[in-house]
């Protein structure tokens, strides 16, 4: 398996091939500081790592949001120094969770090539158990959650069961629709209801902050259950 201290070595090529952009585009990200500097090897070649992958990732879902370029960078301006590619990728996944589903039909070779690795059938069926993909009748075709698909890919080094993710993921849907659910009645409480331009706008505007506001939520509510679970000097590192 691949792991991030492997993922550190990447040039600019490397990261613009597994993360389905252009060179110029990573460049120009670069430019406009949306991305991290990357680190500089030998011959003082430019070498990037997980982190760069994920900001990606979020750039990439937060453009198909409809956000500008402009609204990208305020967006990205409010993150943490330091914030781990994880985190990251927790952004990214709930930031796709306001847009519908868009299942890709792929195949395992592309999956393959956009992961930087091979998959093993066990990795197969995890990120099936996932949801993330759907096998098809052909042989290693799949339709896949785009949406899920970076999230799911770093969830394969995992130490944990098909069925604890499972049963992860179903907590996680219900407690997000019930929050979608209380989220759209008080936007309608708010806004005439048939003002659909008027639902958009606010829609908009209210989508990263409420996305910062469950992170955030989320990590100290985590933090504070594991406090719980563990005596004074036996808590994990």
């Amino acid at each position: 398996m691949a792991t991030d201290t492997e993922e550190t070595g990447l040039t600019v090529d490397e990261l613009a091939a597994r993360a389905g952009v252009t060179v110029r585009t990573v460049r120009f990200y670069s430019t406009r500081g949306l991305l991290p500097p990357p680190e500089i090897g030998p011959r003082r070649v430019g070498r990037y790592g997980p982190g760069h992958l994920a900001r990606l990732a979020l750039i990439e879902e937060l453009q198909h949001q409809g956000l500008t370029l402009a609204a990208i960078e305020r967006y990205l301006r409010q993150l943490p120094d330091g914030i781990s590619p994880h985190d990251l990728a927790i952004h990214r996944a709930l930031v796709a969770s306001w847009t519908p589903d868009k299942p890709q039909e792929t195949t395992r070779a592309r999956l393959e090539r956009r992961a930087g690795r091979s998959f093993t059938e066990e990795d197969i069926d995890r990120l099936t158990a996932m949801g993330v993909l759907e096998p098809l009748t052909t042989e290693d075709t799949f339709r896949a959650d785009v949406a899920l698909l970076p999230l799911g890919m770093r969830l394969l080094d995992v130490p944990i069961s098909p069925e604890a993710l499972v049963a992860a993921r179903t907590i996680l849907l219900d407690h997000a629709r019930a929050t979608a659910r209380e989220l759209t009645r008080l936007f309608q409480d708010e806004v005439d209801p048939a003002d659909v331009a008027a639902m958009k706008s606010l829609s908009a505007h209210m989508q990263p902050l409420v996305v910062q506001a469950l992170v955030t939520a989320f990590q100290r509510s985590l933090r504070s259950e594991l406090r719980g679970l563990y005596e004074p000097g036996d808590s994990p590192g």
